[in-house]
């Protein structure tokens, strides 16, 4: 599996991690339902049995759970992958999530991530996003702190838009950037990714399959039999009239992936690892079958050809739901 150096730090990550998102199971604000711990562990290892070297989870996901889940895979495993976690989200007794960059917050919250993830060290230690934003300052700063005492190897954003990065740098240099970057999320292009790649800074995308919409399994009856406590349930791509235009892009990539023997998941994916800022993308697995449908993606070279067609389909697909819409 192709491999690339992740901005200023000397980690060789694959072109796809593993997502611990969804890991976290139910009952938090941002769940996607329940989950198997028992599937997240078969997921974990099947993805680290097939060449991923990297997981990438949060404090948040499932109020401390995620961290928990990817501690007991990763128990009596020979060879360790690199981990990544994030701080910022913090959550009181009533689990009710809230944001806080203050330095005594953070160093908290790095003690009990290495807790619950039973590590020394953490190897990417990443803000979660740049709130409250007068906080940044003093957030980054102990950021730096702790990679200087060695509770963390390197330290990176997440969510932060050019100006945001730019105040941190004053600081102390930033590793990588995580970003939301998919087909139906596009906004980073314009001047974050170049920001990102003018300054050696790297960038692992999270969401390329938007949430799973662009995988290729993703039908109306699935949709409409999320749990109550799924978070896409309210978003509006998972709704009409996008979901019309969204399923149908999905179907076009599922055409290009067949050419290749590959999953629509794994086009997406491959779509946003093609453009050159981009180091690697975070997927999402909930289960060992999963990681078959997008395992290859670091790996598929989609021709100009097809990305153009891509972007035909897409144009051409926005026109027709506006169209719809008027």
């Amino acid at each position: 599996m192709q491999t690339r150096t992740l901005g200023n730090s000397d980690l060789r990550i694959t072109r796809i991690g593993i997502g611990a998102w969804a890991m976290g199971g139910g009952g938090w604000k941002f769940a996607w339902g329940p989950q198997d711990d028992n599937d997240s562990i078969a997921a974990i290892h099947e993805g680290l049995d097939r060449g991923i070297n990297w997981i990438d989870t949060a404090a948040v996901y499932g109020l401390g759970h995620s961290e928990e889940v990817v501690a007991r895979a990763l128990k009596g495993r020979s060879k360790r992958p690199y981990i990544f976690t994030k701080c910022e989200r913090v959550w009181d007794e009533s689990r009710t999530v809230g944001a806080s960059l203050k330095a005594d917050s953070i160093r908290r919250e790095v003690e009990a991530s290495l807790r619950r993830l039973q590590l020394d060290v953490i190897d990417l230690y990443q803000i979660h996003w740049p709130e409250p934003d007068e906080e940044i300052e003093e957030g980054w700063t102990e950021m730096a702190r702790l990679k200087e005492q060695g509770k963390v190897r390197y330290i990176g954003v997440s969510n932060f838009n050019v100006a945001q990065m730019k105040r941190a740098q004053r600081i102390a240099p930033i590793t990588s950037l995580q970003p939301r970057y998919s087909l139906l999320s596009r906004e980073i292009e314009e001047s974050v990714l170049p920001f990102a790649a003018q300054n050696h800074i790297g960038v692992i995308v999270y969401s390329p399959m938007y949430s799973g919409l662009l995988s290729g399994a993703m039908t109306r009856e699935r949709i409409a039999q999320f749990p109550v406590d799924d978070w896409r349930r309210n978003n509006p791509n998972f709704q009409e009239p996008l979901l019309s235009r969204n399923l149908q892009l999905a179907s076009v990539l599922a055409e290009i992936g067949k050419r290749h023997g590959r999953t629509a998941g794994e086009v997406a994916i491959a779509w946003t690892l093609k453009n050159p800022a981009v180091t690697a993308a975070i997927v999402g697995v909930r289960s060992r079958q999963q990681v078959s449908g997008i395992i290859e993606a670091g790996d598929l070279q989609l021709s100009s050809n097809e990305v153009q067609e891509i972007e035909h389909a897409l144009q051409q697909e926005m026109a027709e739901t506006s169209e719809r819409a008027s």
